[in-house]
């Protein structure tokens, strides 16, 4: 028991430090990641434009005078 034990730790030592130089992180993501943040930034700032004209329609609502209904 006490054989395996030290395998497995000397196991876990090893591949740890072999993960971490491995370098894996050092590549940019390619031509597809700063597409993705494009197609991102553009559906976020063609969602402002309908928020602006809402926003804008409530504050008319807030500060509009109060309108009599006919007579139904």
């Amino acid at each position: 028991m006490k054989a395996i034990t030290n395998a497995l730790i000397v196991t876990i030592a090893t591949a740890s430090s072999a993960l971490a130089a491995s370098g894996a992180a050092a590549d940019e993501g390619g031509f597809l990641a700063p597409l993705f943040l494009t197609l991102g930034a553009a559906v976020i700032a063609f969602q402002t434009i309908p928020a602006i004209i809402l926003l804008g329609s409530m504050v008319k609502g807030l500060f509009s005078g109060k309108e009599e209904e006919g007579a139904r």
